[in-house]
């Protein structure tokens, strides 16, 4: 029997990158993965690779900055699943470098709304049903932009500072019911994210040296996978060598 057997496991950000990598590790170690981001097409593709592997995997698209659409979402995975074992919120935005002074209001918003409200709506939408079965994991996927000043990255930092305030505060929320609450913080990934100076591919830093999205998957594996009696609460990640 695989680790993860029978567990319904919810990845936002699941068609690309390092939401793809976590939803077919968790996949491949038994879980129906459901599978949630904007672009139902590249959430196909992901299915089509995880059933191909022998996994079971739902794609179930929707719009992160909707509380209707989120809310709905929820009620479907009540309704069809009856569970939720696990829920990764991965999903996230970036802008290209500039300094706050010339932010648009809108592109402020778009950042928190994907960053930060995002994972709430998702944790206000599942986190009854593990409450309900006294038991789950949530991990939110921050940077270690929330942990240092980002010049040129005010807003995205910013949305990772209080994403790290609202996984800290939950998990404290959550623990009488047997939930635990975890955050990752990486550092620049090789994928095709805008990277910490807002250039992506672009800043010519080595790809080979970044982590690679299967790393981030790895310690999702790890987490998910802990004895009951315990739980990691944080893990900040470097790449071995700086690209």
């Amino acid at each position: 029997m695989s680790q993860l057997d029978s567990q319904i496991a919810v990845v936002t950000g699941a068609g690309r990158g390092a939401g793809e990598a976590i939803a077919r590790k968790l996949a491949a170690m038994g879980a129906h993965v459901l599978l949630v981001a904007r672009d139902g097409g590249s959430l196909e593709r992901v299915r089509q690779k995880i059933q191909g592997a022998g996994g079971q995997a739902t794609s179930l698209p929707c719009d992160l900055q909707d509380p209707a659409a989120v809310a709905q979402l929820g009620e479907r995975v009540a309704r069809e699943f009856r569970r939720c074992d696990i829920l990764v919120n991965n999903a996230a935005v970036g802008l290209e470098g500039r300094p706050l002074h010339e932010l648009a209001p809108e592109e402020w918003d778009r950042v928190f709304n994907t960053n930060l409200r995002g994972p709430y709506l998702m944790m206000r939408a599942l986190a009854p049903l593990m409450i309900q079965a006294r038991s789950g994991h949530i991990i939110n996927i921050s940077s270690l932009a929330g942990r240092n000043p980002l010049p040129n990255g005010a807003a995205y930092a910013a949305s990772k500072w209080g994403l790290n305030g609202l996984t800290y505060s939950v998990a404290e929320e959550l623990r009488p019911y047997g939930i635990r609450v975890s955050v990752i913080a990486p550092g620049s990934i090789n994928t095709d994210f805008m990277d910490h100076q807002g250039q992506g591919a672009r800043s010519g830093k080595d790809p080979a040296k970044k982590l690679q999205p299967d790393d981030v998957a790895g310690v999702v594996a790890t987490l998910v996978t802990q004895a009951p009696q315990a739980f990691i609460s944080e893990v900040l990640m470097r790449p071995t060598q700086k690209p």
